[in-house]
């Protein structure tokens, strides 16, 4: 029986749309769904929960969870990943908390900043402990990465864990919907091609039989901007860059040095940005899971429509040929040329039987391209920090990182990284 092998098996509300699309594409029937999770009482929850949909899909999937890691992967053909190192108390916590006290302020931290270069600390050791596994137990298997830092930890598992890795991010599929629909558009028929890098990818072109889009949204963005809204900050970045970015403004804001500034604090009103965004929604869904557990765990009719996530896709075009596209995270083997070849580039991709195949994309326009390296040289250093040990490498990320270093002199990101390393401290390996 061929083997589906979901790692972070806890996360119930996303194993629910990630499996259960699984469930409900025919192509996938007869897989093992192999579930494992550290959390022994979220993954018994996550095990009822996919038997109830299951039983309402009729799906002939066999469920089973694991407390053994290595037992849930022997064998898989493709292995689902979505973790989180540390989770909100105390390792989230910690990274809003003691930046805080320098005055840096953030909103989701979770993918570069301070934020992100220490969640990226805590995860890569634990994704090459995966990686050893899986080139034991199922060397040939697929890895699909849903966690973030999505482009450091892709990147650490192909270039160092030696392990067949897709990165995969909503905000690709999501993105010319959503924005067509705040600016009051219709999305149907039109064309669009999206390249970059993880939360920091571009709309490159938007156009309908042959008429470039680009003009009349960014004149219902300008119109938009005199208002309060909720995507101000990459409103204001396709306005002076020229290009829609993938991801939130919420996630913008601390992306770029603009935005977030202690001199300048009327910007975070303007601009409408949610600071300590991440803790509150953390705290809202710890608090909402207790009612939605009983739901999803008790209700033996619990029913599933498959949602727009691409791994049952991915699968589903892999095991029939039929070819499907995504937006996909991948290495950069001369894809976008003007981008680093070290770097984890978020472009379109094909699936089919072959796998998953990259698309040459070219030069990206020099100033989106620019944008981007500078996430890509905090994203380098980081993993060069992870695999070498050394202190330095973690001072010299954040020191390059665009906010941090538009917010601290030197002297303030080095105390900054130091007492954040002692804070995590068993979170972390040593640094020299």
């Amino acid at each position: 029986m061929p083997k589906i092998t979901f790692i972070g098996a806890g996360s119930s509300v996303f194993a629910k749309n990630i499996l259960g699309d699984v469930m409900q594409t025919p192509a996938l029937q007869g897989f093992e769904i192999a579930l494992f999770d550290i959390d022994a009482v979220r993954l018994n929850d996550s095990e009822q929960m996919l038997l109830n949909i299951k039983k309402t899909s009729q799906s002939t999937c066999e469920i089973k969870a694991y407390t053994d890691r290595k037992e849930a992967l022997r064998g898989a053909k493709y292995i689902i990943n979505a973790i989180q190192v540390g989770g909100y108390d105390p390792c989230t916590i910690t990274d809003f908390e003691i930046p805080k006290k320098y005055g840096l302020r953030q909103t989701i931290a979770d993918t570069v900043g301070i934020g992100g270069i220490f969640r990226n600390l805590r995860t890569i050791p634990v994704m090459l402990d995966f990686a050893r596994d899986i080139n034991e137990v199922c060397p040939d298997a697929l890895f699909l990465n849903y966690t973030n830092p999505m482009a450091v930890l892709t990147n650490t598992m192909n270039t160092y864990g030696g392990v067949k890795t897709v990165g995969l991010c909503h905000s690709v599929q999501v993105c010319l919907p959503d924005l067509f629909r705040h600016l009051d558009l219709d999305s149907k028929g039109v064309k669009y091609k999206i390249a970059g890098i993880n939360h920091m990818a571009w709309l490159l072109e938007a156009t309908k039989d042959g008429v470039d889009l680009y003009p009349e949204i960014k004149r219902r963005a300008a119109e938009k901007q005199k208002e309060k809204h909720h995507d101000m900050v990459r409103f204001e970045l396709m306005l002076k860059f020229g290009y829609y970015i993938t991801e939130s403004s919420e996630h913008n804001a601390e992306y770029h040095p603009y935005f977030i500034k202690r001199n300048y604090p009327e910007l975070v009103d303007r601009f409408n940005i949610p600071l300590d965004e991440y803790p509150r929604r953390c705290i809202e869904q710890i608090a909402g899971w207790k009612s939605m557990r009983e739901s999803l765990i008790n209700d033996t009719n619990l029913e599933h429509n498959r949602s727009h996530e691409y791994a049952s896709y991915i699968l589903e075009a892999i095991e029939t040929n039929k070819p499907f596209k995504i937006g996909g995270n991948v290495m950069n083997t001369g894809l976008i040329t003007n981008l680093p070849k070290e770097a984890c580039v978020e472009v379109p991709c094909l699936v089919d039987a072959n796998g998953v195949t990259p698309t040459y994309v070219g030069d990206l326009p020099p100033q989106l391209a620019a944008l981007n390296r500078t996430n890509i040289n905090t994203q380098l250093l980081t993993i060069e920090a992870a695999i070498t040990g050394k202190r330095e490498h973690i001072y010299h990320a954040a020191m390059l990182d665009p906010h941090t270093s538009a917010e601290l002199s030197i002297d303030d990101i080095v105390a900054l990284c130091d007492e954040l390393i002692e804070a995590h401290g068993s979170w972390l390996p040593s640094y020299k």
